[in-house]
């Protein structure tokens, strides 16, 4: 059933399609859809990338530890990253950040190819190069769409521009899969290359249309200024955004705690069928690879559904301060179940339920969390947010997997409960941050500034 909107003056017909999916307002097609586009070439670019880094980091000795430890040494880099980006975002009007942040990641895929084709050892230079990059790239388009948005257009509008970001995720893995074998890994590089670049073009054309609008507009600026202040004081200081960076935190810890979770299980299934002579010792990595074949294109495309047809029903009818709570509500009693019940079958679906969810509505609220700050918060504090808190979430992750499996010895119900004990806090966070999201937005407080 469509979304009821109203019938508004001067509605075109591609306004009046994509009212089947959220309620798009006269005049708001064209940028919609070019942000759309925007956000599903950078996801395209980045799993394209995917598949590299994969064989690039597992192809040498120790190669599953060194990926868990670089993970690590991820956080330990941002610390340093975040306040330099601040530090740009402040020397730099908003469009010239953009474009300079983006032109110099496309410019480090063709050293990257051209290194690896020689033969030297790049594998951990580009984990850490792709980590930084899916965290910052993305971080920045959600700032800039946040920018330009006012809070009511987000709320109607963001659902349809992650589907974008959804599109792009299954498109990326679709035409990897095709490509990698004729192309070869390395010469992927140099297309994701491409695909950044007619993302950087697709940003310009959207940009030069906002620009236009400004000028239109009395005192409109022609290029934003974003303003001054230390990336993470921003966060340190202001209690909503310290509560978002909580949830953020949880969530994170969770998610890649429920990651081990599954991979364990998935390596015993293995070895047991191994055991049991039900498989090959040789065939073991093709049955994992084979599972999580089907589990990634599951998870992708409930995603992608319910980001389509359910995430701006959710906002819309139930609002962004109940949506931010339907993941830890579902994650609370996926894991109640996998803690009662630590088998494969019942391991596979939880995750596809939470990452479904993670990667649609909950990506989706997240964005929408940052639409009543300010301009210098949404370029600076999310940064911090959505680069540093996510990789310490991780970080954290490894460390409960460390003491767990070493000091402990935890079996998967163990690490399930210590999951579920974990999303109780999240809960209660995301409850404060959609109390607090109301607060800001009914009192007209943050925007843009």
């Amino acid at each position: 059933m469509a979304v009821a909107v109203s019938a508004g003056p001067g509605r075109s017909p591609l306004e009046r399609f994509l009212s089947l999916f959220a309620e798009v307002r006269g005049g708001e097609g064209g940028r919609l859809l070019l942000l759309v586009f925007n956000v599903f070439l950078i996801l395209t670019a980045y799993y394209v990338m995917k598949p590299v880094r994969e064989a690039l980091i597992l192809a040498q000795p120790g190669g599953a530890e060194i990926k868990s430890y670089s993970m690590a040494l991820q956080a330990v880099l941002l610390v340093f990253l975040v306040p330099a980006y601040g530090k740009l975002a402040t020397w730099l009007p908003r469009r010239r950040l953009i474009n300079s942040v983006t032109a110099f990641f496309i410019a480090c895929l063709p050293q990257f190819y051209l290194a690896a084709e020689q033969g030297w050892p790049v594998g951990i230079p580009f984990f850490l190069w792709i980590g930084i990059f899916s965290l910052m790239v993305i971080a920045q388009f959600w700032a800039y769409a946040n920018d330009i948005y006012t809070p009511d257009e987000g709320k109607r509008l963001f659902a349809l521009i992650a589907f974008g970001a959804s599109l792009g995720a299954v498109f990326g893995s679709f035409i990897s899969s095709r490509l990698i074998g004729v192309l070869g890994v390395h010469t992927m590089l140099l297309v994701a290359a491409v695909i950044l670049a007619m993302n950087l073009v697709v940003f310009n054309v959207i940009d030069l249309r906002e620009r236009s609008r400004s000028r239109a507009r009395a005192g409109g600026e022609a290029d934003a200024r974003i303003g001054h202040g230390n990336a993470f004081g921003l966060v340190l200081r202001n209690r909503y955004l310290l509560l978002i960076a909580l949830m953020i935190l949880l969530l994170n810890w969770v998610n890649a705690t429920g990651e081990y979770i599954l991979s364990s299980i998935v390596q015993r299934a293995a070895e047991e069928r191994v055991a049991a002579g039900e498989l090959a010792r040789a065939d073991e990595s093709a049955y994992i690879g084979s599972f999580y074949a089907g589990y990634f294109q599951v998870v992708n495309v409930v995603g992608m559904l319910l980001q389509l047809f359910v995430v701006s029903r959710i906002v819309k009818h139930l609002g962004v301060a109940v949506a931010v709570c339907v993941l830890p509500v579902i994650a609370l009693g996926s894991y109640a179940v996998a803690a009662l019940l630590p088998s494969l079958v019942v391991m596979r679906w939880v995750k596809t339920a939470e990452n479904s969810v993670d990667y649609s509505l909950q990506n989706t609220v997240r964005q929408m969390l940052f639409l009543p700050t300010t301009r210098v918060e949404k370029y600076k504090a999310k940064q911090v947010i959505d680069s540093f808190v996510v990789r310490a979430g991780d970080v954290l992750s490894s460390a409960t997997v460390f003491i767990g499996t070493a000091l402990l010895a935890l079996g998967t119900a163990g690490f399930a409960w210590i999951n579920v004990v974990l999303v109780l806090f999240w809960l209660v966070a995301a409850v404060l941050v959609g109390r607090e999201f109301l607060r800001r937005t009914d009192s007209g407080s943050g925007g843009s500034v």
